[in-house]
């Protein structure tokens, strides 16, 4: 890897870690109203007497949706608001690739979020005295960071899908929010979707990565895979997700360079 490959993935992750402090009233949005939503599950698993596990599932659901969001409105879309605002062309003309400026943006967006994660998971668990195998612990991270990974690989796949179909990427992004809410299990075991759609929506990666993390951290839970087969599968697709994102930012960029409409704001 070389050094203008490292400095553009420093220099793209710069703005987001440092923006983020910027404004205290978002820092009052990325912490407090996501807790809202967890809660609100919370209290409706605590109203029906449910284990104290699912109330687990719920406070684990929250954490995982801050990533779904930034990966989904963050990386999906982001080339194609860099284009509307201009910094489209920069990227092109500029003397790196798109796949380094994808990566900043990706470990640029993990640390604030990954703060908001640990603000549901640290509240929900103390205010309503969740508790987890704490010897399952390291494998439970090494499920996460391998879960997250896959995540940001999906983000800057659909980066370049987004960028090509243009103004119906606003669209899509809609249409792949509500729907990933239910696929991936966030507030229940995703078994209870029934076989078949709980294995379709294992293409979704935060599907397999929830329904692991919660084998390990919160016993009794059902799954949807045995965790060893989930880690594989897991892996495939970090591995499908980086092909994909590779090829799929040359071509854009290639196109971009050749023909120049990609980066037309009039698209």
């Amino acid at each position: 890897m070389n050094r203008l490959f490292l400095r553009t993935i420093i220099a793209r992750a710069y703005p987001r870690v440092l923006g983020f402090y910027r404004r205290p009233s978002w820092l009052f949005m990325e912490f407090a109203v996501p807790v809202i939503g967890t809660l609100a599950m919370v209290y409706v698993y605590r109203g029906l007497g449910a284990p104290e596990r699912f109330l687990g599932f719920a406070v684990l659901g929250g954490a995982m949706l801050a990533f779904w969001q930034n990966v989904l409105w963050s990386m999906a879309t982001q080339l194609y608001w860099d284009r509307d605002g201009g910094n489209l062309e920069l990227y092109v003309i500029a003397p790196t690739s798109l796949v380094p400026v994808s990566l900043g943006m990706a470990f640029g967006a993990v640390f604030p979020t990954a703060l908001r994660a640990a603000v549901v998971i640290a509240f929900g668990s103390i205010a309503f005295h969740v508790h987890y195998a704490s010897g399952a612990l390291l494998p439970a991270i090494g499920i996460f960071g391998l879960t997250l990974t896959c995540l940001y690989g999906m983000g800057m796949t659909l980066g370049s899908v987004f960028l090509f179909y243009g103004r119906d990427a606003w669209h899509l992004a809609n249409a792949m929010q509500e729907p990933v809410y239910l696929l991936s299990g966030l507030y229940f075991p995703v078994r209870a979707l029934g076989g078949f759609a709980a294995l379709g929506a294992a293409v979704i990666p935060m599907t397999l990565g929830l329904d692991a993390m919660r084998q390990l951290l919160l016993p009794g839970s059902v799954q949807l895979l045995p965790l060893g087969v989930e880690a594989a599968i897991l892996g495939i697709q970090l591995a499908a997700f980086a092909v994909c994102a590779q090829v799929g930012l040359t071509v854009m960029e290639r196109l971009a360079r050749r023909d120049g409409r990609l980066v037309s704001r009039a698209m």
